[in-house]
């Protein structure tokens, strides 16, 4: 007796399945949007309704998908993604009610449709560019302009940067946005100088209605780029166009860049970027666990932002490797598996010979018995304070950390609070033998060679 045939509603629940055996590497919690349009002439249509989306999974995911959809289907069957426009039918524009412009991203850098500010994380080293950035989104050319944002690598500069385009894309869909990187700017602009091709690369950039530009540093030293900037960025501040920037350093910071560049960069608002805290850490790791559906308990997100304290992208790649190797090992994601596969890893290390606030963390965790996700929260009783102030008085003692960063590390707290502690465990240790016999024991732990 012949099998029935699938239906159209069947395949996509079976393509789900298998690219999360499979593929999760690429899933995203958005992949429920999308839908089976049809299955014609051996091709399954996907809808997908947002332009962002389709472009990830034509540039990212189509071998993936074809490969589910085959499995699905049990046919050699082809994946084609389509947008709703690609299913309407032939129409006038006035039969369509067309009354504008459909927009227009001229994306030198393609937008990641897992940066959105609904992804982004607020957290006390951020706030100030958040805040600018959804009041450039909700009101370009008027709000802060330009909107100038600096700070470290991996800090979270190209998430605000994508948010803000997509935004615009959303609200308002006949903007003409460029999105380039400063290194592809100048690119372009070398390529239609030798070209002959000015006017065409004026007409490109001096005739959009916001313009982003991510590393801006790397105008550094280029002078005929300079001058092309110089103008680019008059044409469009004059005609009251929305600017974007992003760079490792403030404006004042950037070398050999002219002062009138550096003069119009400061005219808006500059907003820099730090590290996040612990607390914004734990939330980043959740964020990015939800964002492709993984199941990963709170205890391993507070372990991961403990032992990382630089960036997000560390943060994130070590989320990932735990991920793969719960899924190479056919194992449960628990702490246990989370310390196996960042054992090899030379996290929480200075270069120097130093030990970190973390391997210092670490060792009081470990004599006083307490969890570490215990000591960087707010909790104040004093099975878990004394630690804490253990720990700082630690970190000041055998780092080059500030009052601030130490304060940081530990749930946000200020330099005054740090202060205390420094002073509290200094003088507590030469009257209280418990106090003094703690600070002995913790660091022969970390300063044994062969503790790391």
């Amino acid at each position: 007796m012949s099998k029935a045939p699938l239906a159209i509603s069947d395949i996509k629940p079976l393509i789900d399945d298998y690219l999360r055996r499979h593929h999760p590497d690429i899933c995203r919690h958005w992949f429920h949007e999308i839908t089976v349009s049809s299955v014609v002439g051996g091709c399954v249509s996907l809808r997908v309704p947002e332009r962002v989306h389709r472009q990830y999974l034509q540039r990212s995911c189509m071998a993936a998908f074809t490969e589910a959809a085959q499995a699905a289907t049990g046919k050699l069957v082809a994946v084609k993604f389509v947008g709703d426009a690609d299913e309407m039918p032939t129409r006038s524009p006035s039969q369509l009610g067309v009354t504008q412009a459909p927009s227009e991203l001229d994306e030198q850098l393609t937008l990641s449709p897992d940066y959105t500010f609904d992804s982004f994380v607020v957290g006390p080293g951020n706030r100030l560019v958040h805040a600018a950035a959804i009041a450039v989104g909700s009101n370009p050319g008027r709000a802060y302009n330009p909107l100038f944002i600096h700070g470290g690598v991996g800090l979270g500069k190209t998430h605000v940067l994508q948010s803000i385009c997509r935004v615009i894309l959303r609200q308002r869909p006949q903007s003409r946005i460029g999105y380039v990187s400063c290194q592809s700017f100048s690119e372009i602009f070398m390529a239609c100088v030798k070209a002959g091709r000015m006017q065409d690369f004026r007409h490109r950039f001096r005739n959009l209605d916001m313009l982003v530009v991510d590393d801006i540093h790397f105008l550094s030293k280029r002078e005929q780029s300079q001058e092309e900037f110089f103008h680019t960025f008059n044409s469009l501040y004059q005609a009251g166009k929305q600017i974007v920037l992003s760079s490792d350093a403030s404006p004042n910071d950037i070398p050999d860049l002219e002062e009138r560049l550096v003069s119009r960069f400061n005219c808006g608002l500059v907003a820099r970027m730090d590290r996040p805290c612990y607390e914004t850490r734990v939330a980043i790791l959740k964020s990015k666990a939800a964002l492709v559906g993984a199941q990963i308990p709170e205890e391993i997100c507070s372990y991961i932002a403990a032992r990382i304290d630089t960036n997000i992208r560390e943060l994130e790649g070590c989320l990932t490797k735990v991920r793969c190797f719960a899924l190479a090992n056919d194992r449960t994601i628990d702490l246990d598996l989370a310390k196996e596969a960042l054992a090899d890893d030379s996290l929480g290390l200075s270069s120097s010979a130093q030990p970190s606030i973390q391997t210092i963390a670490e060792a009081v965790t470990r004599y006083y018995d307490i969890r570490l996700s215990d000591l960087l929260s707010k909790r104040r009783h004093k099975s878990i304070s004394v630690p804490r102030q253990m720990c700082m008085w630690l970190a000041r003692k055998h780092t080059r950390y500030s009052l601030e960063e130490i304060g940081g590390y530990f749930g946000g707290r200020d330099h005054t609070t740090v202060l205390h502690a420094v002073r509290s465990i200094g003088q507590r240790k030469d009257l209280d033998p418990d106090i003094a016999n703690a600070v002995n024991r913790i660091e022969c732990v970390f300063a044994r060679p062969s503790s790391r």
